[in-house]
């Protein structure tokens, strides 16, 4: 089974860039997006009902801004829209699935940089942090394999970003949002591309859109997929795919033996 994440910065783009064409040679069960950034009526047929896919998307109320997406081989055994907190949903940034036993959690994180390029969002962040760290937890109750994946909006060591000592300040590598990130890995949970790639440098997900930063490799390594234990243990690949295009994030994701949903799978009940 191969679940993909990509936030697409504006997925009618990424769609004029290739998307579809991409969707369809993933060779992915799920494919979980970030970033849509349009409203569901806006978007055309072919990236609403793609040919072999279920599709699912939670907007923001703002228009052109967040919002979440997930396709899938087969429709989810059960959908759930937000955190049932207003200030969250009100910005469309989570949606979680199930697929037989497998839980799927999907997040936007937020930026905790605010419009004047402060981190007057941070507060706002950290408490989107825990907020779906509650969720996560609930869900992996009595044992039920759960993966939290998408954008995160944080490295969380130096060897996550390119250039480390001129971004202690910045949003994004605060020592409180990556404080986030090990909350999560000391209630159990695991970093899966890390703990296949341990100590590896130079991998990143996320690149500015000028001065070179992409060609030369200068980015951050922002987008995961977090496992509980349950869920890591079936784990087979974890990966990043750099050399995709079509937005200034790239596609990670993980391989996992299809047992891990139980006997219904991703291919039908």
């Amino acid at each position: 089974m191969r679940i993909v994440s990509w936030n697409v910065n504006g997925l009618r783009a990424c769609a004029r860039k290739g998307f579809g064409a991409w969707l369809q040679d993933s060779g992915a069960d799920i494919v979980a997006v970030q970033e849509v950034r349009a409203r569901l009526r806006d978007l055309p047929e072919d990236l609403t009902a793609p040919e072999g896919y279920w599709a699912g998307f939670v907007e923001a109320e703002r228009a052109g801004y967040s919002g979440v997406g997930l396709f899938a081989r087969r429709a989810p055994d059960e959908v759930r829209e937000g955190l049932g907190v207003a200030q969250f949903d009100s910005e469309g940034r989570l949606i979680s699935a199930r697929f037989g036993r497998l839980w799927l959690v999907n997040g936007y994180f937020p930026k905790g940089s605010g419009s004047q390029r402060d981190n007057s969002r941070v507060a706002y962040k950290l408490a989107f942090y825990e907020a779906v760290f509650e969720l996560a937890q609930r869900l992996r109750k009595g044992g039920a394999p759960v993966l939290v994946l998408g954008d995160f909006n944080t490295a969380h060591t130096e060897i996550d970003l390119a250039r480390p000592r001129t971004n202690h300040k910045t949003s994004g590598f605060l020592p409180e949002e990556r404080a986030e990130i090990d909350r999560w890995l000391q209630a159990g949970w695991v970093d899966a591309f890390r703990e296949l790639h341990p100590g590896e440098e130079g991998h990143y997900t996320w690149w500015r859109q000028w001065g070179g930063a992409r060609e030369n490799n200068v980015g951050w390594r922002i987008d995961y997929v977090l496992a509980s234990p349950e869920a890591m243990r079936s784990v087979r690949d974890a990966f990043i795919w750099p050399h995709v295009v079509g937005s200034d994030h790239c596609p990670v994701g993980v391989e996992l033996d299809d047992a891990v949903s139980g006997p219904a799978g991703l291919s039908g009940s």
